[in-house]
């Protein structure tokens, strides 16, 4: 069998497995996420994958063939997400949002800074000073992807669902600034040697590159959507736009000792922010792309789940780290959303069901842990302890997701309708 046949032959085996059991999934009403991530488990290198066999399966060699799938759905996750940012919407809930944004994650960075650290003192030989306080900050991204296909699937909608988009949206931005600062201070307690401009600058230019370069995306993406006319061409330019952004943010290189790198979540998030707001039919549109990004969506979780490391689990002192860290962060993202939605006066419901909603946790956190990896040793518990946490929440924080935004009455059970019956009207 050639490569190109069993790549063919393993996304489609990954695809139809992600299809099959969400089927399952629906008559224990989890959400569909959560099964694509199962079934990449299930398919993955400690399931079928293990095997070995072309075409049959996700082995461990396999997945880094797979990586253009996930970065291509990150962007149009990202792009779907700049559609909460319309500015007739923002003129509701933009500083509600803006505040929750920051005030929950800067406060889930406290709680998980006192747990961690005080574990620290308790068992010095398995947890260092650094690590905590990198893992603290790491606890401040949310993930997109998981939180967007629960909203779509349930075609959520209320006041909760309006403030949770651009709530996951800002932790991005709140979490990269965190970590930069929290990742300079793990450096420079060991023999790491590390500029305080380099700390403070860097992330500062990652965030308004990215902004810079999806809002001159947006610019050119709507100038051109004015020169077609059909609705295939007009998607397929969208499709081409998120693509070429993507392909940009991949761009990193060094001016005088100062690292240049971009967001691919932020560039394409300004990119759709932009374009829905000054395109007359940008409503349409993004409808249209959703459509045609569905099955590289489901691909992206069932890869995901493939990605998984199960081996952290035969490591006791992972584990314990592991779930102080789970429970902190929870605690940290409940309260925080809590608290920060009573200082805006926000609605009853989004005080007591966002926290939930803020649990998953994946692509930018692990992106973080890679980042971590220069620190060492300390490096390779930071990166261990995130994939023992991204797996648990991973499975656990979508259908968490769905019950807070069901109790809060975003999410109407009876309002769905299967394509294959016709309703009269």
């Amino acid at each position: 069998m050639t490569q190109t046949a069993s790549t063919f032959l393993s996304l489609s085996i990954a695809l139809l497995a992600g299809l099959l059991l969400s089927r399952l999934a629906k008559t224990v009403k989890l959400p569909a996420v959560t099964a694509y991530l199962i079934s990449g488990v299930l398919i993955g290198p400690f399931g079928i994958g293990a095997l070995e066999i072309p075409g049959i399966g996700i082995s461990a060699d396999k997945i880094e063939d797979f990586g253009l799938i996930s970065d291509l759905a990150l962007g149009f996750i990202a792009f779907s997400m700049g559609n909460e940012f319309r500015i007739s919407q923002l003129k509701k809930i933009g500083k509600q949002a803006t505040v929750i944004g920051v005030f929950q994650a800067l406060i889930t960075t406290v709680v998980v800074d006192i747990a961690l650290v005080s574990l620290h003192f308790a068992m010095p030989y398995t947890l260092s000073l650094p690590t905590a306080i990198v893992l603290a900050s790491i606890a401040t991204a949310t993930a997109p992807a998981a939180t967007l296909m629960v909203v779509k699937q349930y075609k959520a909608k209320g006041p909760v669902t309006d403030v949770l988009l651009p709530v996951v949206a800002l932790d991005d931005a709140v979490g990269l600034v965190v970590f930069a600062i929290s990742f300079g201070i793990a450096k420079s307690m060991g023999t790491f040697g590390v500029s305080p401009l380099t700390i403070i600058l860097e992330p500062l230019l990652e965030i308004g590159l990215s902004l810079l370069l999806g809002f001159v995306m947006g610019l050119l993406f709507t100038l051109c959507e004015k020169y077609f006319h059909s609705r295939s061409k007009r998607m397929a330019v969208s499709v081409t736009f998120v693509m070429l952004t993507v392909a940009i943010t991949g761009l990193n290189f060094d001016i005088g000792g100062i690292h240049i790198s971009f967001s691919s979540l932020l560039a394409c998030m300004m990119l759709g922010t932009v374009f829905c707001n000054i395109c007359e039919v940008s409503e349409e549109l993004m409808d249209r792309a959703d459509r045609w990004t569905t099955p590289v969506l489901i691909l992206f979780f069932v890869i995901s789940g493939a990605e998984l490391d199960l081996s952290v689990f035969t490591a006791p002192s992972v584990v314990i780290v592991g779930m102080v860290y789970i429970i902190a962060r929870s605690l940290g993202k409940y309260y925080g959303a809590n608290i920060s939605a009573r200082m805006t006066k926000s609605d009853p419901n989004i005080v007591k069901y966002l926290g939930i909603t803020l649990l998953p946790q994946a692509g930018v956190s692990l992106g973080m842990a890679l980042k971590s990896m220069e620190l060492g040793s300390d490096g390779t518990i930071v990166r261990n302890i995130t994939l023992f946490a991204v797996l648990i929440y991973e499975i656990v924080g979508p259908y968490l997701t769905k019950i807070a935004l069901t109790k809060a009455g975003d999410i109407k059970e009876e309002g769905r309708r299967s394509a294959r019956i016709k309703h009269l009207t």
